[in-house]
């Protein structure tokens, strides 16, 4: 069942749930902290519109300022506006930022332990038809190596512009992973928020779980309806939704692999050096258990339609019900 101290959204798994883009609650999170905190600005490399940072350009103007096709520039524009009292927003494809431009975020930013915030939009799979060059699987990876450097992957649009406001606020640099594709509303406005919190949004109507599902970004939605499925089935499983990779919930975490002594993660991204991985290191430090990984298995994407993709690199519904049985088997 849902989690009911969480206030999740009731029509989740009803054939009308609210559909809405990540990174419009991006978006719409940028331009309420711009209205609370004069000092926030928004820097775009011309990607505005696909960002939703024409929210903020459109309202304040004066406080935008777009660099063009120049990644590079982009993030050390904002390094310097940082150092002057700003606190800068830049919103790019993730390939572009922090794919192109990662030395520049780790000796301008990162290295001087900058207020930036890096909105890195149309990660993963599921960008679809644009192919493997724009498909950003490696982001979590090269950002989460990166000292000083936070990393959240929002579930929900909701979820997007509470980590945006709640970004706004922290001392240091932080990375926000956007996906481009409507995802169904998981949360509501009275879901609590935290960096650095992990929360469980399903859990077995009675007794133990029989394995932890550790999913992150737009992915979750389909973890939960592979554990509604497998509860169908006999199966009783946790699924804890990971939006705060760096920092890390390592008591949730710990917790969680206690009770189910198994995990299973569940990212669209590259297995090495994913959220997984981070995960991996927290249990294998305290409390080793059988674990199982969830994502692109050392491969680039390809075009597609976006669900054709999650299938074919076994991200979706069936192969999450298919990896819990698999490590259900090693324990």
């Amino acid at each position: 069942m849902l989690n009911p101290q969480l206030k999740l959204n009731t029509k989740l798994f009803s054939q009308d749930v609210e559909l809405e883009p990540i990174r419009k609650g991006f978006g719409q999170g940028l331009l309420e902290a711009g209205e609370k905190d004069k000092n926030v600005v928004a820097l775009c490399a011309d990607l505005k519109d696909s960002t939703y940072v024409n929210m903020f350009a459109e309202k304040f103007p004066e406080r935008f300022v777009e660099v063009g096709v120049a990644e590079q520039n982009l993030v050390t524009v904002a390094s310097g506006m940082s150092a002057m009292g700003k606190i800068p927003f830049c919103g790019s494809y993730a390939i572009f930022s922090p794919g192109r431009n990662w030395e520049q975020i780790r000796t301008t930013i990162a290295y001087n332990d900058r207020k930036v915030v890096i909105a890195g939009s149309h990660t993963g799979v599921s960008v679809g038809p644009d192919g493997g060059s724009h498909q950003a699987l490696e982001d979590i990876a090269l950002m989460r190596v990166m000292p000083n450097m936070d990393v959240v992957s929002p579930c929900d649009a909701i979820e997007a512009k509470k980590a945006t406001l709640a970004l706004a606020k922290t001392k240091g640099p932080a990375y926000i992973r956007l996906v481009r594709e409507k995802t169904p509303v998981i949360t509501t406005e009275e879901t609590p928020f935290e960096i650095g919190k992990a929360q469980v949004f399903w859990m077995p109507d009675v007794g133990l779980a029989q394995v932890g599902i550790i999913a992150t970004g737009g992915l979750v939605y389909r973890a939960l309806l592979a554990a509604k499925e497998l509860e169908a089935e006999g199966i009783k499983t946790k699924v804890m939704n990971l939006c705060s990779i760096k920092p890390i919930d390592e008591n949730a975490i710990l917790k969680l692999a206690k009770e189910t002594k198994s995990l299973v993660t569940v990212e669209e991204h590259q297995i090495a050096g994913g959220m997984g991985s981070a995960v991996a290191e927290v249990v294998a430090r305290n409390f080793p258990v059988p674990i199982e990984f969830i994502g692109v298995k050392d491969k680039f994407g390809q075009s597609g339609t976006p669900d054709e993709l999650i299938e074919h690199y076994g991200i979706g519904k069936d192969s999450i019900k298919e990896v819990v049985k698999k490590v259900l088997a090693r324990k």
